[in-house]
């Protein structure tokens, strides 16, 4: 889940790395380091935010046009500057940058301290750097064999960029079950964890695979090899991304600004899928899996967190539109049971980034069982889209804000687009019902832009709400997971605990916690068991619980009883949640503002979960 970046070329590294740090400070934020070689390999790096690293190296010696720089979130040790990397190996000839985790470190760490190596931090990191120099120097091997040694004798994920005095013209990088892209420039090169550092000096790119090692020479083609020491030739890529994406384009915070692009990624999700004039619903990416889809005995649809809720809303739209049982697991869960896959399976892992750890673990695990793995992920050339037997990619644009929100919408967008794709090819819906989801589904867009217009009146509420200590949400149908999905925005980013509920299940248990201080948020939107949410809104009013909803519009019957009532467009039942999850985005957003939170980067978390 940390940051790596890395340069080698003729410019001046340091400006690039300090600006790759900031574009990847969504990874981790714990603490920062750089490392820069010119005549001498000075290392600085700091406890905190990138920000923080900058006013600590005023006054240093920043020369060099070789260097690597992290960010770091943090697995074994304590965010201190110890524990920040890079980390120098014993004889500081070498430094490292790692994202992942080695499982058998401390295993390592003994035999290499029975040989006399000391340790500066608590990390895993420094162990490999100490191995691989232990190796150099046992083997009599250059550093690129003395790195492939060690990475056959290490256990779990890595991505490690490693830079050396004793070569001032060599960066080498090695990956496995973390991400790691390289960009190649007019005689420079780029090594970042994801595009982002990159995109703005080249568009050509290079995804290393599990396994392999790069070996980039300042002045020479970049080489590749496999861990067993097969060389490979580099497959070129060309990015997609946009710079323009991945600024805050005049709002206050990132989260904001993409809460407000849901109705073009909503539209980007749709482009070229979904064809009114010809009544044809088709994904490119899954047309060659597409019986395979109709005729699948059972999808199971593995995720985590944000994505997990897109799944359950997943659920309900493939058992009622395509008439597919559907089971919806945590991809952690998963993979550390035993279960019953079959052949006629159909696994859909789900991951903005596509590079969740636990999710592309239960991948692996589904695919020797023999099931068909399709996958849904945002970002293009990410692991998961790569380990997947086919799938689509939901084009919402680069999320940098920690808390999802337009990679939410965009998968449901995604998942509602299969479902009807595969209704269309089983038959099993009227051509009137269809052809009216096609055309509601076209009109959501513009139904996002009209929620948000909510946007001041939340914000009141918010300010009425901002200093309590717990809140609930309830919802039924559809809206359940959207209710766990609103539950989970104010927690990430604000620190209120929240639970979110399914609106029957109130009367089981959470209604004991029902007082004149809870905050009840209600999902009542006017379809489905509408009047079902109505009674249950009716027990907690009679406890003197305080109620939020979130009505269709023109809806009378809930404002009576609420609150506070915050209106939505009405749609179809299957779309609701597309609508429904706005207002709860803008309200966790307002109301950590006010207390104070770091939106963008809320504590303990990062983007892209890259280790278990």
């Amino acid at each position: 889940m940390c940051g790596i970046v890395a340069y080698i070329g003729d410019r001046q590294a340091y400006p690039l790395l300090m600006k790759g740090l900031q574009r990847l400070e969504y990874r981790g934020y714990d603490s920062a380091g750089v490392a820069l070689l010119n005549s001498s390999l000075n290392l600085y790096k700091k406890k905190g935010k990138v920000a923080d690293l900058q006013d600590f190296v005023k006054g240093k010696d920043l020369r060099g046009n070789i260097g690597i720089g992290h960010t770091r979130w943090a697995t074994h040790g304590e965010p201190n500057d110890e524990n920040a990397h890079p980390h120098y190996s014993s004889s500081k000839k070498h430094v490292i940058i790692h994202n992942g985790i080695i499982e058998n470190y401390v295993t390592l760490k003994k035999e290499l301290g029975k040989r006399g190596y000391e340790f500066q931090s608590d990390t895993d990191t420094e162990v490999l750097v100490h191995l691989i120099e232990d190796i150099q120097a046992k083997e009599e091997v250059d550093l690129v064999e003395a790195v492939r040694i060690a990475l056959n004798g290490v256990i779990g994920a890595y991505a490690i960029v490693i830079l050396s005095k004793d070569n001032p013209d060599q960066l080498i990088a090695a990956k496995r079950g973390s991400p790691l892209v390289i960009g190649v420039g007019n005689k420079e090169f780029f090594v970042a964890s994801d595009a982002t550092p990159i995109v703005e000096h080249t568009k050509n790119v290079v995804y290393l695979n599990d396994n392999e090692i790069a070996i980039i020479n300042r002045n020479e083609n970049l080489k590749i090899k496999t861990i067993e020491n097969k060389f490979m030739t580099p497959y070129m890529e060309e990015l997609e991304l946009n710079l323009e994406t991945l600024e805050k384009g005049g709002y206050d915070h990132f989260m904001l600004k993409e809460i407000y692009e849901q109705p073009q990624s909503i539209k980007d999700s749709m482009r070229g899928r979904l064809n009114l004039e010809t009544g044809i619903v088709g994904l490119g990416g899954i047309v060659d899996y597409e019986k395979k889809l109709a005729n699948a005995e059972r999808i199971i649809m593995i995720a985590c967190g944000t994505s997990w809720h897109a799944g359950l809303v997943g659920e309900y739209l493939f058992e009622e539109l395509a008439r597919i049982p559907v089971e919806v697991e945590y991809a952690s869960e998963f993979r550390y049971r035993d279960p019953v896959i079959n052949k006629n399976d159909v696994v859909i892992a789900i991951s903005q980034s596509g590079e969740t750890a636990d999710t592309l673990a239960a991948i692996e695990l589904a695919k020797s069982k023999g099931a068909t793995i399709l996958g849904i992920c945002n970002v293009v050339g990410s692991s998961i889209a790569r380990a997947t037997d086919a799938g689509s990619y939901t084009h919402a644009g680069p999320e940098v804000g920690v808390a999802s929100t337009k990679a939410f919408t965009a998968q449901i967008t995604l998942l509602a687009l299969m479902a009807l794709s595969v209704a269309q090819s089983k038959g099993n819906l009227k051509k009137s019902y269809f052809q009216q989801l096609m055309n509601e589904l076209e009109s959501i867009p513009a139904k996002v832009e009209k929620a948000l217009e909510a946007d001041e009146q939340i914000k009141y509420i918010a300010g009425v709400y901002k200093d309590v200590q717990n809140m609930l949400y309830l919802g039924r149908g559809y809206n359940f997971p959207v209710a766990l999905e609103g539950a989970l925005k104010l927690k990430e980013i604000s620190y209120i605990h929240a639970e979110g509920y399914p609106a029957a299940e109130m009367k089981h248990g959470p209604i004991a916690l029902i007082d004149e201080e809870m905050p009840v948020i209600f999902i009542a939107t006017s379809k489905g068991p509408y009047p079902k949410v109505v009674s249950n809104i009716q027990e907690v009013k009679a406890r003197k619980g305080k109620i939020i909803a979130i009505v269709t519009e023109g809806d009378t019957t809930v404002k009576e009883l609420a609150d506070y009532t915050i209106e939505i467009p009405e749609t179809m039942e299957p779309f609701v949640p597309l609508l429904s999850v706005v207002p709860l985005q803008l309200l966790s957003y307002h109301i950590a503002v006010m207390r104070g939170c770091n939106v963008d980067q809320p504590r303990n978390l990062a983007k892209s979960v890259t280790v278990e």
